[in-house]
């Protein structure tokens, strides 16, 4: 843990790792868990994440369960030259939960730029891989879409109890 982590901060991360509790006022049920107010819970989260010590807070939901069959991560072979900014414009595009770009692992794996869709079934995600497709381009030379088949487990990083 990095030298920034004090007592308290790794005393709310234990309490928040698991996920924020399912009431009207989550942050006020976390602070008085701990002994704090809701505005000191909110403050020191946002200074972990303002120091990379959280990556983020947000919602992981299952989309199996909210009716969205059809996850795709769809994968491009595109433009090293290009590839910053038509990522930039896929990521923004309202259809698209996360976008990044990876190294290709060539000969096998022609792919540089990933981009996660999710629609009710293929069929309407069909639309959604054609127009990350035309907004690619002649930058695209290929791609191809990783239909998901189940639900992985969703976790970050679990620190262990503090009576260990």
């Amino acid at each position: 843990m990095p030298d920034s982590v004090d007592p308290l901060d790794l005393a709310l991360i234990r309490a928040t790792q698991a996920g924020l509790p399912l009431v009207p006022e989550p942050y006020a049920a976390v602070a008085a868990e701990l002994g704090l107010t809701e505005t000191e819970v909110m403050a020191r989260l946002a200074a972990m994440q303002a120091r990379g010590v959280l990556r983020r807070i947000a919602a992981v939901p299952n989309h199996y369960r909210l009716g969205w069959r059809a996850n795709g991560m769809t994968v491009w072979d595109v433009d090293d030259a290009r590839i910053d900014t038509l990522g930039a414009r896929v990521g923004a595009l309202p259809f698209v939960s996360h976008c990044y770009r990876r190294p290709r692992r060539l000969p096998h794996w022609p792919y540089n730029l990933f981009a996660m869709v999710h629609a009710r079934s293929r069929a309407d995600a069909a639309p959604q891989v054609a127009a990350i497709a035309a907004l690619l381009g002649d930058a695209c030379r290929a791609h191809d879409v990783l239909w998901s088949t189940r639900v992985l487990k969703k976790t970050g990083l679990r620190l262990p109890p503090t009576d260990r």
